[in-house]
């Protein structure tokens, strides 16, 4: 006796069928966050990104929404698996480099350092307000002087009694000028110590990075701390060297893994449809065997990136997942997603250089990806390092 199978059927929008390994409750959680970037963000995000607007106005829809630290356990959080988050990360980034930057610096850098580094005392008092968007978040480490290499920052803390008192200055910090409070990262003469810093403090004062032509709706700053005087209690206890801001950084790249599969697919559906309804010599653009190669290794890039994101996330919620992996998936996601960006580009001729569309928004916005969180050329040594055992840092 034969059994019949039936082969799948071939859809442009999901390729390979990567949406039959997903779990009901995963593509629950995907589509909630697809649809909410439908209604909320796509109708506003040209106007945010040329008029350099920060969309913090999303903040407590997205606490609602239950993406800001949805993969942390308990204080308002929703306690998802890691694919379920990286699945949010790919659709925010299919609206906005800068909506997924949002969220990921709320949730994988300022709320992760206090869950995994914070006394419990400090988790409950920002996390549960963190949660529901009510209070904004940064993440300073980053310093002029002090960008892949963060273990030189300048930045001081030296005790004062039961104090401390912080000087420095931190550089290209995401949400840093609207954030309520601020993780800050110091040299210390008992190593590199986090601080938890409110935007009150004395002494403790931001500056908006402007003339950017890229994530433009993102706002981006420096942060300056003249003889800030912290209490005690402002000290993430358990953070005592560089592994502590690197294990959040961790965290960030890798919704990154799976953000920027969204700016790649988002590109790719604007050039198909773009390619479908073009007329040019009297058929669409699509017929043209040069523009079907472009669309083939656009839908090879971008199911390709899918995959890795998806095998990564189940490695992640094993608890098998190394630096090392996510350093791969981030150097070749975002690698393949510049790619099909500046493809897509070409085949909207013209209007590929409009926000009328999505694709030069995300090809310019990718130009920061492929730099923040680690640059291509640092992940790439960092494989290299895995592979040969021989680390080229130093």
């Amino acid at each position: 006796m034969t059994t019949t199978i039936k082969a799948t059927e071939i859809r442009p929008e999901d390729f390979l069928d990567i949406d039959s390994r997903l779990s009901p409750d995963e593509i629950a959680i995907r589509d909630t966050v697809r649809r909410f970037v439908r209604e909320k963000v796509e109708p506003e995000i040209a106007e945010w990104f040329e008029s350099g607007q920060s969309p913090t106005v999303l903040m407590k829809e997205l606490g609602a929404l239950g993406v800001l630290g949805m993969h942390l356990e308990g204080y308002g959080c929703a306690g998802t698996s890691a694919t379920a988050y990286g699945l949010a990360c790919m659709e925010l980034e299919a609206g906005d480099s800068g909506i997924r930057s949002l969220v990921s610096v709320q949730g994988s850098l300022a709320m992760f350092a206090i869950h995994r580094w914070g006394s419990e005392e400090q988790r409950r008092q920002w996390l549960p307000s963190m949660a529901a968007g009510e209070v904004i978040g940064c993440f300073g480490l980053t310093e002029p002087d002090a960008g892949s290499d963060p273990g030189s920052m300048r930045t001081r803390a030296r005790r004062d009694g039961s104090d401390w008192i912080l000087n420095g200055q931190k550089m290209w910090i995401t949400n840093g000028s609207v954030a309520d409070v601020a993780v800050v990262w110091a040299q210390t003469d008992e190593g590199i110590r986090g601080f938890i810093v409110p935007k009150a403090t004395p002494g403790f004062t931001t500056q908006v990075i402007k003339k950017k032509l890229s994530l433009r709706a993102s706002v981006t700053s420096e942060l300056l701390f003249n003889d800030v005087r912290l209490p005690a209690e402002a000290l993430l206890v358990e953070a005592t060297s560089l592994r502590a801001p690197l294990s959040c950084l961790n965290e960030a790249r890798y919704g990154i893994v799976w953000g920027s599969v969204g700016a790649a697919r988002s590109c790719f559906e604007a050039a198909l449809k773009y390619a479908g309804e073009r007329q040019v010599f009297g058929k669409p653009v699509a017929a043209y065997q040069i523009q079907q190669q472009k669309l083939a290794l656009m839908a090879l890039a971008t199911n390709r990136s899918y995959l890795l994101a998806l095998h990564l996330g189940r490695m992640k919620d094993e608890g098998t997942l190394r630096p090392e992996h996510v350093s791969m998936g981030k150097l070749g996601n975002v690698n393949d997603a510049l790619e099909v960006a500046r493809t897509a580009r070409q085949v909207l001729g013209a209007n590929g250089i409009s926000l009328e569309y999505p694709v030069i928004r995300h090809m310019v916005n990718l130009e920061s990806v492929v730099t923040y969180e680690g640059t291509a050329d640092v992940h790439s040594l960092v494989i290299g390092g895995a592979l040969t055992g021989i680390p080229a840092f130093r």
